[in-house]
C-alpha cells in the first residue's frame, strides 16, 4: 500500500475515502503535501478536493493522480493551479523524491514577474518540441512508422511559433476563430500524406501538441500571469484545431489527387 510506503519513508499520512472526508481533513488539520485521484471515486472529484485545498491552505503542495495525461485533466489541474500531474502507474521513490523537490523548490523561488502564455510558450519552444517527440515516440498510435525524429516532428517548430505569435497578437478569440492561413499547417498536412499518416494519426498527434502544451504552463505556474490565462487556454484550443483543420484539408487533398 502506498501509505504505508510512505509512513515507512517518514511522512505522517491522513487517508480519506470520499470527498466529504478529505473535505473535513482539510478544514480541521494543516497539511503540506495533498495527493488525490482525480477520481475518487466519481469523475472529478479529485479537482473539488484540489479546489478545496488551494483556498484553505494556498500553500500545501498539491498532486493529482491520473491513469492517463488528456488534455481535460491537464487544462483543469493548470487553472487550479495543482502542482504536479502523476500519471499512473509510478513508484513510491518517484513520489518521495518528487515531494522533496518541489518542497525545496518552494522555499528558494521567490515570486518573479508573471509571464503571459505566449511569452512562456516563446521562451519554452524547444522544450515543447522535445517533450511533443518524447510522446509521440511512446504512442503506440503513431510509433509504429519507423521515422527520424525530424520527420516525426515534421513542421511542428513552425506551427508552435504560429501559435506563439498569435497568442501574442490577441487576448482572445473573438469570434468562431480568429486563426489565419497556415502555410506550415498545410505543408504539415502533405508531409503527413507522404509519411503514411492517417487522419487519426492526425488527431492523435494534434491531441498531444495540446497535452504536452498545458504541461509547459503547468510547469511555469510561478511565472503565469493567471489574468489573462482563460483567454490564452481558448486561443490555444482554437489555434490547435484551427492548424489541425488545415492539415487534414491538404492532406485530403493530396489523397483525392492521388485517387483520381
Amino acid at each position: 500500500m502506498m501509505n504505508e510506503a510512505l509512513t515507512r519513508k517518514g511522512f505522517d499520512v491522513v487517508t480519506a475515502s470520499s470527498v466529504q472526508e478529505a473535505l473535513r481533513h482539510i478544514a480541521d488539520e494543516t497539511f503540506d503535501v495533498l495527493i488525490t485521484d482525480l477520481h475518487m471515486p466519481e469523475a472529478g472529484d479529485g479537482f473539488t478536493v484540489v479546489s478545496a485545498m488551494r483556498h484553505s491552505q494556498p500553500q500545501a503542495l498539491t498532486l493529482l493522480v491520473s491513469g492517463y495525461p488528456d488534455v481535460e485533466s491537464a487544462m483543469a489541474a493548470i487553472l487550479l493551479e495543482a502542482d504536479e500531474v502523476l500519471v499512473k502507474p509510478f513508484g513510491v521513490s518517484r513520489l518521495t523524491d518528487l515531494i522533496h523537490d518541489k518542497m525545496n523548490n518552494r522555499k528558494r523561488l521567490s515570486r518573479g514577474p508573471k509571464e503571459r502564455v505566449g511569452v512562456i510558450l516563446q521562451r519554452c519552444a524547444k522544450i515543447i518540441i522535445a517533450d511533443w517527440l518524447v510522446r509521440a515516440k511512446r504512442s503506440c498510435e503513431l510509433n509504429h512508422l519507423k521515422l527520424t525524429d525530424e520527420e516525426r516532428t515534421g513542421h511542428l517548430p513552425k506551427l508552435v511559433a504560429d501559435l506563439s505569435v498569435r497568442l501574442s497578437a490577441s487576448s482572445a478569440a473573438t469570434k468562431d476563430s480568429d486563426a489565419v492561413f497556415s502555410a506550415a499547417a498545410v505543408a504539415h498536412g502533405k508531409l503527413r500524406y507522404s509519411q503514411g499518416y492517417s487522419p487519426e494519426m492526425l488527431v492523435h498527434e494534434s491531441r498531444i501538441l495540446q497535452v504536452t502544451i498545458f504541461g509547459t504552463l503547468q510547469g511555469n505556474l510561478n511565472a503565469l500571469d493567471f489574468s489573462l490565462l482563460l483567454p490564452d487556454v481558448m486561443t490555444i484550443a482554437d489555434e490547435v484545431d484551427a492548424q489541425l483543420t488545415q492539415s487534414i484539408g491538404s492532406y485530403m487533398k493530396l489523397m483525392k489527387s492521388n485517387v483520381a
